[in-house]
């Protein structure tokens, strides 16, 4: 049975964001990149990594739609394999971010007292610092790689979930439904996971659309300054880094990650902001 309160993305939901341009627009381009980074195998041309110095340096044509690097490798395979890397990213850092944050905010929010303080205190401390600033002190420690990247932007984006799972569960803890479970003799793990939880889930939702496009940029970061992904593996952020010493004479080595790195920031945003008017009406005014 449903817990009572809950909402649910019905088909007035579907439909509002159906006609929401900018949102079905970001949907249809994030699921562009989804499906790429999916099925790159067999969507890619070339060998991602494999060089071929006697075609380096091709402008965009027939043989490489998006022209090569300066090892002769094809852009647009990079491209796509990168986009992989960047997804990967963005998906297992919020899923981190989520076990780790969620748990938190909802025992601050409920218990209060000597929790609340203690998580709080915890979440202002990271606050402190700038996402990316964090992230790339935590990448640095940890060491260059893909896995350490994940997991530094991952911890990063641990605070600002920690406060929507605390800022829901103080909104919800005070319903009616909440004070009839605990009427009903049910535990506190059973009003925080059959009703609390459930009601929370769209604004912890709209958290995930907002945090997935924050880790891609962060990947982007820690690739480009040699903490995240490691050369000869595709990466947007080491296709930028790469393409620093080539911006005159190859100048599609730099524009079209950078295109790629825009177009799913922006895709997955859009989509936030109308899962958000969905989901969370009152997102806009929090």
């Amino acid at each position: 049975m449903r817990a009572a309160g809950t909402r649910t993305a019905g088909s007035p939901g579907l439909r509002a964001l159906r006609k929401n341009r900018l949102a079905l627009t970001g949907a249809v381009i994030a699921a562009v990149f989804v499906l790429a980074a999916l099925f790159a195998p067999l969507l890619t041309p070339y060998d991602p990594a494999r060089p071929d110095f006697s075609d380096a340096l091709a402008p965009p044509g027939a043989a490489h739609w998006l022209g090569t690097d300066d090892l002769g490798r094809d852009q647009l395979s990079r491209i796509v394999y990168g986009a992989r890397a960047s997804l990967q990213v963005g998906v297992v850092a919020v899923a981190l971010a989520f076990v780790v944050g969620v748990p938190l905010g909802l025992l601050a929010g409920y218990y209060g007292k000597f929790a609340d303080s203690a998580v709080s205190r915890l979440t202002d401390t990271m606050l402190a610092f700038p996402f990316l600033v964090l992230a790339v002190g935590l990448a640095a420690v940890l060491g260059p790689s893909l896995t350490n990247a994940t997991i530094a932007i991952g911890i990063s984006q641990i605070p600002a979930v920690i406060r929507i799972a605390r800022a829901e569960t103080l909104r919800l803890k005070h319903a009616d439904y909440v004070a009839a479970a605990i009427a009903n003799g049910g535990g506190d793990g059973t009003v925080l996971g059959r009703h609390i939880l459930p009601n929370a889930a769209s604004a912890l939702i709209v958290q995930a659309t907002v945090g997935i496009p924050t880790a891609i940029i962060g990947e982007a970061l820690l690739s480009f300054l040699g903490l995240g992904v490691q050369p000869p593996d595709p990466s947007l952020g080491v296709m930028l880094s790469g393409a620093q010493s080539f911006l005159a004479p190859a100048p599609w080595m730099a524009v079209f990650p950078g295109l790629a790195i825009v177009a799913a920031t922006l895709a997955f945003n859009l989509l936030g902001d109308g899962l958000r008017d969905v989901l969370d009406p009152r997102g806009g005014t929090r």
